[in-house]
């Protein structure tokens, strides 16, 4: 019983570092990524649409970004939706494709990004300690049920503990891989 507890919070724990990995890509470096436009959505015949639905994207070069709509006429949608965006980029096109340069990032703008990579992995932690308390929880139910002994209650504890350690330093170690990332030139 305790081993399906722990099991369970390996892989909550699991898909937290996933969400955390997937939010970090999204945050803009200096260099160009197709995975920059994951999270634009675009307003397609009355519904929001995900960028990579409507377009090819592809990064020629280290700071551009080319974007190949499959349908022509939504170019200036895909345009007003990465405009909405919190990217800060500003699209141009041709009637055919949608170039968008990456400027280099300021100093400034360095240091808010990976204060915003710090809170991102802040806020892993957070959901990683809430699955540890639930996960707690549980094993400290089954105890006051009689159907785990004491003893087993105390080493199922010890090795929750062993596994939120062990993904809140993979959290880290996303978090300052970013933050090298976005902080060289």
């Amino acid at each position: 019983m305790i081993n399906d507890c722990l099991h369970e919070a390996e892989g909550k724990m699991g898909r937290a570092v996933a969400a955390l990995r997937d939010d970090l890509v999204g945050i803009r470096t200096g260099r160009a990524s197709p995975a920059l436009l994951d999270r634009v959505r675009v307003d397609y015949y009355g519904s929001p649409t995900p960028l990579n639905q409507l377009a090819s994207v592809a990064a020629p070069e280290p700071r551009l970004l080319v974007i190949r709509p499959w349908d022509t006429s939504a170019i200036g949608i895909i345009e007003k939706g990465i405009l909405r965006s919190d990217l800060g980029l500003t699209p141009s096109n041709d009637g055919k494709v949608i170039r968008l340069p990456i400027p280099q990032l300021t100093e400034e703008r360095r240091r808010e990004l990976a204060r915003m990579v710090s809170r991102r992995v802040e806020e892993g932690h957070v959901a990683l300690r809430n699955i540890r308390r639930d996960s707690l929880k549980d094993m400290q139910d089954l105890e006051k049920e009689k159907l785990i002994a004491e003893d087993d209650f105390y080493r199922g504890k010890e090795r929750l503990q062993e596994l939120t350690d062990q993904y809140v330093k993979e959290m880290d170690e996303l978090g300052r891989q970013k933050q090298a990332e976005i902080m060289e030139f």
